[in-house]
């Protein structure tokens, strides 16, 4: 049986990588092209957009990780081509069908999808903006669609919990950056030459990372062991589609 903290051992790595698996997935990329957005930019305005039309510092702000002189660039320009609300509806459309073309023939979505609507419902979204504005979005219909999304928005809960984390640990975007993902720290904007990284830095990540499962917590806790056994399967076995 899944205990909280094991739930949330098991399904956070899943999550990172499944809640962004359409962002780049060809049906997304065509999707972008036909509004005259090329994949990052896509990326940019159409995760962003569900805050609406803010100005590029408050996606440096949600996003964290980026160069903020990359995100201006591709936010401010993507922005001019079709509106960031717009953009979110679309991108979420994306996500869907993603879930449509994979999910169909998994059980016990609906099992999975009342469990992550209750770890919803039970998050307090202060200081959270990314995933509160993922999750103030209508939740389609279609079981393997509103599966999907619900791992695109919880998803976003642990980025932004973690992006809280890094910050009240001390480490900047840069550095949480390179520690986190070393070989996307020039595709994210930061230049060829990485920063100086010191054993004290490995530590406040780690720590860092106990964090957002302290802040993660409450949410988690609301779903019973044996629907969180479901949840881990359910998971696994959209792995194996993907």
């Amino acid at each position: 049986m899944t205990t909280t903290d094991e739930l949330i051992a098991a399904a956070h790595p899943k999550l990172g990588a499944l809640g962004g698996a359409f962002y780049f997935d060809p049906k997304t990329l065509a999707a972008g092209k036909e509004r005259g957005l090329d994949g990052f930019r896509f990326y940019f305005l159409g995760r962003g957009g569900v805050m609406g039309d803010v100005e590029p510092a408050v996606v440096v702000s949600a996003f964290g990780y980026f160069n903020p002189g990359l995100v201006d660039k591709m936010w401010t320009t993507a922005r001019q081509k079709v509106a960031p609300a717009e953009a979110a509806a679309l991108y979420r459309e994306c996500c869907r069908q993603y879930g449509r073309d994979r999910l169909g023939g998994i059980a016990d979505l609906d099992v999975f999808c009342g469990a992550a609507e209750a770890i919803i419902a039970a998050t307090d979204p202060a200081g959270l903006t990314l995933y509160a504005a993922a999750a103030a979005a209508p939740l389609a219909d279609d079981l393997p669609a509103r599966a999907m999304q619900l791992i695109s928005v919880l998803r976003e809960l642990r980025g932004s919990a973690h992006l809280v984390a890094v910050r009240a640990v001390g480490l900047n975007a840069e550095l949480a950056q390179y520690l986190r993902r070393p070989n996307d720290y020039t595709s994210f904007g930061w230049g060829d030459t990485p920063p100086a990284v010191t054993d004290d830095d490995r530590a406040r990540l780690e720590r860092a990372e106990a964090l957002t499962d302290d802040l993660v917590r409450p949410a988690f806790s609301v779903v019973d062991a044996a629907t969180g056994d479901t949840v881990v399967r359910v998971l696994t076995a959209v792995e194996q589609a993907s």
